[in-house]
């Protein structure tokens, strides 16, 4: 079991421990007691505790910095407008995936669905497409093909 594995599990069962579905720790804290940096805190938050995975997750930095997350029931309807809405103006090919996967796992999009997406956004497919340009074309495709998947 990684360092994320840990981490993830650790906060999942204080989560399933605390008071109606909220969490709050130091991120300084989780990195001492894991014996990590904090980036690896933060990549566990946006990896696994991510509003396709039901949580919100708050922030703040400093020397009082707090995280705090919160357990949330969301349609599938505002699940995926909130993707939509989160997605921004370039996306790129680790992130596409990564969501894709999200929401697959929770059930907001068929498997089969999410992989012809995620082959329609790769690289090959995008082969024709500058390379740098390929991330804004990829976000575009997200968010569309998202919209559609709401109707």
């Amino acid at each position: 079991m990684g360092i994320s594995d840990l981490i993830a599990s650790f906060l999942q069962e204080s989560l399933d421990e605390s008071d109606g579905g909220v969490l709050e720790v130091q991120r300084s804290d989780l990195a001492q007691r894991f014996n990590c940096v904090p980036s690896q805190i933060n990549y566990v938050m946006s990896t696994r505790f991510s509003p396709e995975h039901g949580y919100i997750v708050e922030s703040r930095r400093g020397g009082n910095g707090y995280i705090r997350i919160t357990r949330v029931r969301m349609d599938r309807q505002t699940l995926l407008m909130h993707v939509v809405n989160s997605v921004g103006g370039e996306l790129d090919l680790a992130s596409a995936k990564a969501i894709l996967s999200n929401l697959t796992t929770s059930g907001a999009l068929d498997k089969n669905v999410g992989e012809t997406l995620l082959a329609c956004m790769g690289d090959r497919a995008l082969g024709a497409v500058p390379r740098q340009t390929r991330d804004t074309v990829r976000a575009e495709m997200m968010k569309q093909a998202l919209i559609h998947q709401l109707g």
